[in-house]
């Protein structure tokens, strides 16, 4: 059972970086880029790539493994309506996490030029909405996997 509780306590911290990650870069980007102060957007798109592969990725790793590790000791099928959703809802998020992880990259390249002009380009704030607008699903279906792990609302087995 201790083996149980140490894997049970990693998934849900590694659940935890996820979401206030998310939320945190969300926020900090967001916030930025409506400054239109092109020092400040920079230095926070280099701290949101950083910030990605540092927490972001790893917790994505760690949520995979420990998620599949529980599914096994608690006897959960995968063949399960519940797993359906669980790992359908994973995907999307990975399906929207993969383009904006390369548009931040993007981002970063543009905020650099735009403090060499002092200006905020208009492809900024094109992919900016973009990178917007694929955070909001994957946000939304993160909230909906936290419902599922502690409703259940479907059968595990």
């Amino acid at each position: 059972m201790e083996n149980y509780l140490l894997l049970k306590l990693i998934h849900i911290l590694s659940a935890v970086v996820i979401a206030g990650t998310g939320a945190g870069i969300a926020f900090f980007m967001f916030m930025a880029s409506r400054s239109n102060n092109p020092q400040a957007i920079y230095t926070t798109t280099k701290h949101v790539v950083l910030g990605d592969w540092i927490f972001t990725a790893p917790a994505v790793v760690t949520q995979l493994i420990t998620g599949m590790m529980l599914m096994k000791k608690l006897n959960y099928s995968l063949s399960s309506e519940w797993f359906y959703w669980v790992i359908g809802l994973f995907i999307l998020i990975g399906i929207c996490w993969l383009p904006v992880v390369r548009i931040q990259y993007r981002l970063r390249e543009l905020a650099k030029v735009s403090v060499e002009t002092n200006e905020v380009s208009p492809e900024f704030k094109k992919l900016m909405r973009i990178w917007t607008l694929l955070g909001i699903p994957a946000f939304t279906a993160i909230l909906i996997i936290f419902w599922l792990m502690v409703f259940k609302p479907f059968p595990v087995v």
